[in-house]
């Protein structure tokens, strides 16, 4: 027999307590973040996606027009946070410490915040193609602003000032060839299914190889 006290102690199913409540619309992606990984688009569903927030069907409406505006979101959300380096400082006293720290922060990022979207963004873009495509496009054009910006930080010396390749018009596309060498073959091997604990063990002597290569290559350019 269930006692009137025991009962009171159960959880409530329903309208989250306030101190539960927080920012809505960011439980909302959250919970469908979840869903959307763990069922993929087709077989994720709002009922789910609701039971997750916790939130109502209608209250997920009041912010989203549906599973559609609600996949788009979770896509942009994730992308802001792998092209957001707003406070970032790389570690190292050197170029190429800086530069190493930099190119693992990107790495990290896409394996521990980006993987399963950008999966889950390949397998539904025949039915959202200009969806693909702006990630592809936006978040390297995103990307690659943001690390032209730590790239032209840790590369300034008073000697060159801003002649080299990061404080002029061809910084975007310098930092877009950076992250190509070192972001894309792991970003390959993720995708492949690679695991992250041996990317991981690899990272830092992949990232150094690749840092030294590149700023070889910029050294021949500054010398032009």
């Amino acid at each position: 027999m269930v006692t009137k006290n025991q009962d009171s102690k159960r959880p409530r199913v329903g309208r989250p307590p306030k101190d539960m409540a927080g920012d809505v619309k960011a439980r909302i992606l959250d919970a469908a973040q979840r869903v959307f990984l763990k069922r993929g688009y087709q077989s994720a569903s709002l009922d789910e996606i609701a039971e997750v927030a916790p939130a109502s069907k209608p209250t997920i409406y009041a912010h989203f027009d549906g599973k559609e505006a609600l996949f788009e979101a979770v896509v942009a959300r994730v992308l802001d946070g792998l092209t957001n380096f707003e406070g970032f400082e790389p570690k190292g006293r050197t170029v190429p410490d800086k530069l190493a720290s930099l190119g693992t922060e990107v790495v990290e990022r896409f394996i521990d915040e980006t993987i399963g979207i950008t999966r889950a963004t390949i397998a539904e873009a025949d039915r959202f193609p200009a969806l693909s495509r702006h990630v592809h496009e936006h978040g390297r054009d995103r990307a690659a602003a943001a690390v032209s910006h730590v790239l032209s930080d840790a590369t300034h010396t008073p000697s060159r000032g801003s002649k080299g390749p990061f404080g002029n018009k061809r910084s975007v596309a310098t930092a877009q060839i950076f992250m190509d060498l070192i972001l894309l073959p792991m970003m390959m091997r993720a995708l492949m299914g690679e695991g992250a604990k041996e990317i991981r063990g690899e990272l830092p002597a992949f990232v150094r190889e690749r840092v030294n290569f590149f700023l070889a290559a910029c050294e021949a350019d500054w010398g032009k």
